[in-house]
């Protein structure tokens, strides 16, 4: 849980990075939030949102940059916030950078689930062909991928692969 000050650090560094694409100081966050705190106070509460996953450090002297799970809880800030009907330019404006966030989001929730159907069709593969030991395990959310492959492709397997490399032989040498 976060505090009510780390909310609004973190909601000014979201807004901040996705307008510069540039990662957020602790002293760019002291100009444009109304915080009356000082530096290492906000430095503090950095380090502390740090810990808890939701920004992270590219280097030691840059700045913080929202990590997929700061995206996540400000997207749903927003989605709590929203008014029923959106009454003003504000609103609607509002309305429409959630949408984009939420959007966002959702495009990279499914690149990254096409990425592990991927990865997971590549082990499947790589694991059929294999004559050694070969073990992978890939894990999304809820999902476990475990291939275990010990004595190699099956003895079937393997002749198929060998009738195709005849085959391929035969209509070389009939070229």
């Amino acid at each position: 849980m976060i505090t009510k000050r780390q909310e609004k650090l973190l909601n000014f560094l979201v807004r901040e990075y996705i307008s510069t694409a540039e990662p957020v100081s602790s002293l760019a966050l002291k100009k444009i939030t109304d915080l009356d705190v000082c530096g290492a106070t906000i430095r503090n509460d950095l380090q502390e949102l740090t810990e808890a996953g939701y920004i992270t450090q590219p280097h030691t002297s840059a700045g913080r940059v929202p990590t997929q799970k700061a995206y996540r809880y400000f997207a749903e800030k927003i989605s709590a916030e929203r008014p029923a009907s959106a009454e003003g330019f504000g609103e609607a404006k509002e309305d429409a950078f959630s949408d984009f966030i939420a959007r966002q989001i959702k495009t990279a929730h499914q690149q990254i689930e096409e990425e592990m159907k991927l990865a997971e069709e590549l082990m499947k593969s790589l694991s059929e062909v294999s004559t050694t030991l070969n073990y992978t395990r890939i894990q999304n959310n809820d999902n476990l991928f475990e291939i275990l492959e010990i004595l190699g492709p099956s003895k079937t397997a393997h002749n198929k692969n060998i009738d195709i490399i005849n085959k391929i032989i035969k209509e070389l040498e009939n070229f």
